[in-house]
């Protein structure tokens, strides 16, 4: 008779397993005081449930959790006139199965406003739907073959290239068609999911839920990369948040989208630092349309002199309205914006 596993223990491993494919025995082992032995019965157990996949033997071998759901399927004839939640109801919705309504909503959400982009802005006839789900994690992705979100921005807006758009997406509320789009789409949908992130061309945005400055830029040759826009959602099927928990945190008791986080280090270009006031003024470009802007400056060492007055001396006198907060500012950039602040109490 074999002995009742601990769902303690199985959820851990399914949790981790992701994580750690080479060494979720020893972690599993330190976590709960058990023995190897005991383990390893656990993720036998899992494999043979269809929950865990093992490649390799020994010490080569690694885990990984399994697909229950591995679909990709191609939408043609893309038009304005097609309906993105008739898309979602008929070909992405069946796929989902059991999990919770949360994250059915979440997912709903992430999926229409992302696919109605590729609708109304990609200028591209056809879309790959990729969804994939194991026991842990539902992944949706979007891929359409236009002419590129960042470059789209970019021409849209007459920036001075794609990384400008990149940072400008990042703050929400941006679109070229005010009539039809309020741009708050993509901003409340990478706050919505564990994982999103965009690659187009050479440029490649990511953010996780898990840590609110967790932004990567990377740039190469364009050619490499994916022409067209592909956006990638993934959330856990034990997400315990809700659309409208997202929503009261960046849309206020007013009627508008009134809250904004900034990455600073997306204003920031290779091999250069944050010294001066057209940088800042590119940084802070429409933030006349928020009441609050959270500055994250996770990433930067330090800022010059000019660069911080224009933003907390120059555009805090002249905006006495909009609230700027400072995240994740180490010691010398601290130091800097005291520096300009106090420089000048009259003004």
């Amino acid at each position: 008779m074999t002995r009742s596993q601990n769902p303690a223990v199985r959820d851990f491993i399914l949790d981790n397993v992701g994580d750690h494919p080479t060494d979720i025995v020893s972690v599993a082992v330190a976590k709960f005081g058990m023995g190897r032995a005991s383990i390893n019965r656990y993720i036998r157990r899992l494999i043979e449930d269809g929950l865990v996949d093992a490649v390799g033997k020994t010490k080569a071998r690694r885990y990984s959790l399994k697909n229950l759901v591995d679909e990709k399927f191609l939408i043609e004839n893309i038009t304005r006139s097609m309906s993105e939640d008739t898309v979602w109801r008929y070909r992405v919705l069946p796929f989902l199965g059991a999990v919770p309504q949360n994250v059915i909503d979440i997912c709903q959400y992430g999926f229409t406003e992302i696919f109605n982009n590729v609708i109304d802005h990609s200028v591209s006839d056809s879309a790959l739907i990729s969804i994939e789900m194991t026991v842990a994690t539902t992944e949706i992705t979007v891929a359409d073959f236009g002419v590129g979100v960042f470059r789209k921005i970019q021409n849209d807006f007459n920036l001075p290239d794609a990384r400008s758009a990149l940072l400008e997406l990042s703050k929400g509320k941006l679109t070229s068609d005010k009539e039809n789009h309020a741009g708050e789409g993509i901003f409340l949908t990478s706050r919505m999911f564990d994982s999103f992130n965009i690659m187009s061309f050479d440029l490649y945005f990511d953010r996780t839920r898990t840590n609110d400055a967790d932004w990567l830029i990377e740039t190469g040759d364009a050619d490499e990369g994916h022409l067209g826009t592909v956006v990638r959602m993934t959330i856990s099927n034990n997400a315990n948040w809700s659309t409208k928990e997202v929503f009261s945190q960046y849309i206020g008791d007013s009627i508008g989208f009134r809250k904004t986080h900034v990455p600073i280090k997306l204003g920031r270009y290779p091999g250069e630092q944050l010294v001066s006031r057209s940088q800042a003024k590119r940084v802070l470009a429409r933030f006349d349309e928020f009441s609050e802007v959270i500055l994250d400056f996770e990433g930067i060492d330090t800022i010059g002199q000019a660069f911080a007055d224009e933003i907390f001396r120059v555009f805090e006198n002249s905006h006495p309205n909009i609230d700027l907060l400072t995240l994740n500012a180490n010691e010398a950039v601290q130091k800097m914006i005291s520096h300009v602040t106090y420089q000048h109490p009259e003004t």
